[in-house]
């Protein structure tokens, strides 16, 4: 499922790559981050964002006066093993939906047959008393399940019906989290590994296997993982689709002051786990002053049984392959072996490719992966002109505080054989140059 470029905050950005734009200016930026260690629902997610406001029943009597038809938001306060947490209850014509299903977190699938078209669906959400951003990103939200239940059913889009998602309290999830959102207004978005729960549910079309198609095409690209002691759906398909629309990247609690934090209750209380969804807000320094932070895949292996032209070209193919930064570090192997360990540096979306060059390319039989963050100063190429005639391009680099430039090497080098003097005094002629 592909994922359209992320705007600089995360309350108002479209389907994410996972990168944070370097739009900003400040010092310090709002990050909201939401703990899925025991699924996500989206009433356990809007709960968790009302769990971090001042006043949660004035901002439930907001969601009120949005007018989705013929529903009641009810703020509840539970306990979840023990955990003190909100409740955001949804009545849809003065009955709770939800009650009786076979699986945790029962707002998202519905047996009884209601059927909705997608532009039935989007009509409706747009006719909702919601921000212009809170509405965009609710429209957001069904467009990405569409396109989900189309590849899980093997229809167009257009002939997708919500009889899964399409109920009024599905709706009102979508809108309460896209309003709340907009509301707290958080610079980024970060998430934990997404726990999708473990056996079978039991949907409209039988049972199916966790996580339930749907669920499981919008959580493609997302780190996830089961829970052999759960028997059922701990991530919903709304809660899916609301977590690709909005988090920014994935991870564990980044370094952050915390401002606040609470938790949103799923319908069940479970015995042996809190069932709930946990959400930090905190400030950070802000990586988008200049710069900007992304997602890398740190592929390693481990090599003593290559020569050094070997090793050399095989750096030259992972490049090829799409490989951000390829290095070596020398090594010490079994029995006293001289070798060396190989590392490439490449996006999630390039992972696959690099890997393959590095088993192609290499000796090795094994590759060791591991999810890392890095923080990139904004980079600008400038060409300088010369005294006495030429040209030479220089790199500058800033951002986090910091900035510095460096002349390209192999123009400074070409300066030097051009004007007769070593390579020391053309780097000096060529920064004399420079504005």
């Amino acid at each position: 499922m592909s994922a359209a470029p992320k705007k600089p905050r995360a309350g108002v950005s479209a389907v994410n790559d996972g990168k944070v734009s370097g739009a900003g200016f400040s010092s310090k930026m709002k990050t909201l981050y939401l703990d899925c260690a025991a699924g996500a629902a989206g009433d356990m997610l809007s709960a968790a964002l009302l769990s971090l406001l001042p006043d949660p029943a004035g901002a439930v009597a907001r969601l009120n006066a949005i007018g989705v038809p013929g529903v009641e938001y009810v703020l509840e306060r539970v306990s979840r093993c023990g955990v003190a947490a909100l409740r955001l209850a949804v009545s849809v014509g003065g009955k709770e939906e939800g009650h009786g299903h076979s699986h945790a977190h029962a707002h998202d699938h519905h047996h009884h047959h209601e059927h909705r078209t997608l532009g039935e669906m989007l009509d409706i959400v747009g006719a909702l008393s919601l921000p212009e951003e809170a509405k965009s990103a609710a429209l957001d939200v069904y467009r990405l399940l569409a396109e989900a239940e189309s590849r899980a059913h093997g229809r167009p889009v257009g002939e997708v019906h919500f009889h899964e998602v399409g109920a009024f309290d599905a709706v009102a999830d979508i809108a309460a989290f896209c309003l709340l959102v907009s509301e707290i207004a958080p610079d980024e978005i970060v998430a934990s590994a997404v726990n999708v729960g473990g056996g079978t549910v039991r949907c409209a079309h039988g049972t199916l296997p966790v996580p339930a198609p749907a669920t499981a095409f919008l959580l493609e690209g997302l780190p996830v993982h089961g829970d052999l002691e759960s028997r059922g759906e701990l991530c919903t398909p709304t809660g899916a689709a609301l977590l690709r629309r909005f988090v920014g990247s994935f991870g564990p609690l980044p370094p952050m002051r915390v401002t606040g934090s609470g938790f949103g209750a799923g319908t069940r209380d479970v015995a042996d786990r809190a069932n709930v969804v946990r959400a930090v807000l905190g400030e950070s320094e802000d990586l988008s002053c200049g710069g900007f932070q992304e997602e890398v895949r740190e592929l390693k292996c481990n090599l003593d049984d290559m020569t050094g032209e070997e090793v050399a070209f095989a750096c030259e193919r992972l490049f090829e392959a799409g490989a951000l930064d390829v290095f070596t570090v020398p090594a010490t192997m079994k029995k006293g072996r001289p070798g060396i360990v190989l590392t490439a540096l490449c996006s999630p979306g390039a992972r696959d490719a690099v890997a393959a060059a590095m088993f192609r390319h290499t000796s090795t039989i094994g590759v060791r992966e591991t999810a890392c963050r890095r923080s990139v100063m904004l980079r600008r190429e400038e060409v300088v002109p010369l005294p006495g005639g030429g040209t030479a391009r220089r790199k500058v680099s800033e951002g986090f505080g910091a900035s510095r430039a460096k002349f390209e090497h192999d123009d400074v080098a070409a300066l030097a054989r051009e004007r007769g003097v070593t390579l020391r005094e053309a780097q000096r002629l060529a920064e004399a140059s420079a504005p």
